[in-house]
């Protein structure tokens, strides 16, 4: 992953149709090829103009903006956000791949981390439905993270391209909720396609996102 200036457009994980029919290839070439291009250029001009900021990682820069000049934060708050965000989601799904403790013959749902969110939110449903719930409630543009908080799970909104790296440090994984990401396929049907998104989440990754964030809780 390409996490330091000058910023380029990585591939995805997968091909552009691999998340049919749930989301459509044309949307994913839109999303990734011109949407997160965008915010990629910007971020690189903006860092062009101001030197002193090129050696820092995305996610330094994430953490540092508030303390930059005013008529610099919203730019880089929200060019590196939308580069952070977007690639947090695209790398979040893939129905495809294997995690470690899959490849050992566990299954995805006997991961610690689905034993956690049952524990925690009572069943992969009950998150699932207080998810859905929490993403359903941005208004306008934004997102809904499933993220761990000294290993207590929580489900929290962004607007915007904000993140909440600053606010917790293990992201899980997130929804992009911005029309941009589902209006192709879904018209202005959010909750169809939160719910054909579920479909397509990489819980591997997820799980590894969260072993790695809590060394305790790897699978053994």
């Amino acid at each position: 992953m390409n996490n330091y200036y000058p910023f380029i457009n990585t591939p995805l994980p997968y091909a552009y149709d691999t998340l049919e029919p749930f989301i459509d290839e044309k949307t994913m070439h839109l999303h990734h090829d011109r949407h997160l291009q965008t915010y990629i250029d910007n971020l690189n001009n903006f860092l062009e103009e101001n030197p002193s900021l090129q050696n820092y990682s995305l996610e330094e820069l994430l953490t540092m903006w508030c303390r930059l000049p005013c008529h610099l934060q919203a730019s880089l708050k929200n060019n590196a956000g939308g580069v952070y965000n977007h690639r947090f989601y695209f790398d979040g799904m893939n129905p495809g791949s294997q995690s470690d403790c899959a490849s050992k013959g566990r299954t995805v749902s006997s991961s610690r981390l689905f034993r956690e969110m049952t524990r925690q939110f009572g069943s992969p449903e009950n998150f699932r439905s207080q998810f859905k719930t929490a993403a359903l409630s941005v208004f306008g543009s934004g997102y809904a993270w499933l993220v761990s908080d000294s290993a207590v799970l929580k489900i929290v909104t962004s607007s915007n391209q904000n993140t909440p790296v600053r606010q917790f440090r293990t992201l899980l994984l997130n929804i992009d909720v911005w029309e941009h990401a589902y209006y192709l396929k879904h018209y202005n049907l959010r909750a169809a396609y939160i719910d054909d998104w579920f479909h397509v989440v990489n819980w591997e990754k997820a799980a590894e996102r969260f072993a790695a964030g809590h060394p305790d809780y790897r699978c053994r």
